[in-house]
């Protein structure tokens, strides 16, 4: 794997993600959650009670994906669904008193990797990194 295609940012940028993913993985493990809990809970914990309809966009999953985890994370007794006041059809989701307690013990699996892979990494360095990330990002979600 050593032709351009294969050393180019897009490689590496690919080669990042899953590695991060890899790492975000080991480190939940010995909580029982994967990454996609992990977010569900972060943004409860961080946001609050949150309509379930808008977690796809949030976490850019679809909807049985999200289904499947959060069943999951209501089985474990860390979330409650609750109806929507405003449309009974719908669900807000909230932690429970379980959620929360874990929560406060759950290292930060986004903060522990970027201390280990940016160690050293000057800050300038770093926004450039960002941008030229951020902008081809854009770009592709916008072709």
């Amino acid at each position: 794997m050593s032709g351009s295609n294969h050393t180019s940012a897009g490689a590496w940028a690919k080669r990042y993600h899953l590695a991060s993913r890899a790492a975000i993985e080991r480190i939940l493990r010995p909580y029982d959650l994967g990454s996609t809990q992990w977010y569900v809970l972060y943004q409860l914990a961080n946001s609050g009670p949150t309509p379930q309809r808008e977690f796809p966009s949030l976490l850019q999953i679809e909807k049985p994906t999200l289904s499947d985890v959060v069943s999951a994370l209501v089985r474990k007794g860390f979330v409650e669904q609750t109806p929507d006041p405003n449309d009974q059809r719908q669900r807000v989701l909230a932690l429970t008193a379980s959620g929360k307690k874990l929560w406060k013990e759950l290292p930060d699996p986004i903060a522990m990797i970027l201390s280990i892979a940016f160690e050293g990494v000057d800050e300038e360095t770093l926004e450039t990194v960002t941008k030229v990330l951020q902008v081809a990002t854009e770009r592709l979600n916008d072709s």
